[in-house]
């Protein structure tokens, strides 16, 4: 099996591309390695990669048309994991047009590539941030999913969107995963664990918003990754009892769905502060903060049709994924 993965050099991207290889599949793995954040930590990653039988890597922009077409009509792939997208919901505040380049352009190239190469299934990263407003715990892939409060999470809301219409139109089997606050071992520098380890660390506050008042369902990257590729091999089919006077936006005559990846288990931003501290064996100072735009108080994820697809849920616990986290940080950086 040959599988296309975008993102390769990226955080979830690593780590599916390194369990694919071990299953024996040949992993194409693509990625821009740009600067939005550091880009030594997306080289070592890839680094992880290079070298291991089966896997190639080209370097390149998902927006970049010509040269995405020429890729799926050289390589003829059978499924497609694609990860790569401009991440972060703050930074969109600031970069709108990162998200459009990324996130839109770059979205419809990888399904024109799809449709044209035939592969056989797309599977792609959407994300939480869909539920935007909607306050009804927990988070149910049958919920309308209307009101984004953040650009990337408009961007993720219209991949399903676009990713659909293909389905519709050209029978391009098509699975988009919501994942819920990804963590672990090799994770992103912008987000919460990382820039907390690293500034108790180093001795200064950690910025605490919403007053402490939050709760994350944290989702360890290991069963991100076993959900993916459980995925991977159960391409979606037409749902014939689709009923389009009461449409169920989890379900479709086409073949698409969408799915939650979360631990379904949400904690306290409070408690996965306690449990940094106790793997890091120091106290943080806390610099407590409003909400900020484009931020939800919470987050749950209703893993029920996850469970029911592939007979697998998210469980890892949050205190022995953070321990894993702060041994990986520890070693990578020395410190």
């Amino acid at each position: 099996m040959k599988v296309l993965v975008t993102g390769a050099a990226g955080f979830i991207g690593m780590h599916v591309s390194q369990r694919l290889l071990a299953d024996g599949a040949t992993v194409v793995g693509l990625d821009n390695l740009n600067d939005y954040y550091d880009p030594t930590l997306k080289e070592a990653r890839l680094a992880r990669l290079q070298g291991t039988p089966g896997f190639s890597f080209v370097r390149l922009d998902v927006a970049d048309r010509p040269a995405m077409a020429r890729l799926f009509e050289h390589e003829r792939f059978e499924r497609v994991v694609h990860l790569a997208a401009q991440a972060g919901v703050r930074y969109s505040l600031q970069n709108p047009h990162a998200y459009v380049d990324a996130n839109l352009v770059g979205f419809v190239n990888v399904l024109e590539g799809c449709r044209h190469g035939g592969v056989r299934h797309l599977v792609y990263a959407s994300s939480s941030s869909v539920y935007g407003g909607n306050v009804k715990m927990p988070f149910s892939e049958h919920d309308p999913v209307e009101h984004p409060v953040s650009l990337y999470a408009a961007t993720k809301k219209a991949n399903e969107l676009m990713a659909h219409t293909y389905s519709h139109l050209f029978g391009l089997p098509t699975t988009g995963l919501r994942f819920f606050t990804v963590y672990g071992p090799w994770g992103r520098p912008d987000m919460a664990l990382f820039l907390f380890t690293d500034a108790i660390l180093s001795g200064r506050p950690i910025d605490v918003f919403n007053h402490g008042d939050m709760r994350r369902d944290f989702t360890y990257i290991d069963d991100i990754v076993e959900g993916v590729v459980r995925v991977l091999d159960r391409p979606p089919a037409g749902d014939p009892s689709f009923d389009p006077m009461r449409p169920d936006p989890a379900r479709s005559h086409a073949p698409y769905r969408v799915l939650n990846i979360g631990n379904s288990d949400p904690e306290p931003l409070m408690e996965f502060i306690a449990a940094i501290e106790a793997a890091l064996g120091r106290t943080a100072e806390k610099r407590l903060l409003p909400l900020q735009d484009g931020d939800v108080p919470a987050t749950e994820a209703d893993t029920a049709e996850l469970g029911a697809l592939v007979g697998f849920r998210p469980r890892t616990d949050v205190r022995e994924g953070v321990r894993r986290f702060v041994a990986w940080y520890r070693g990578y950086y020395g410190r």
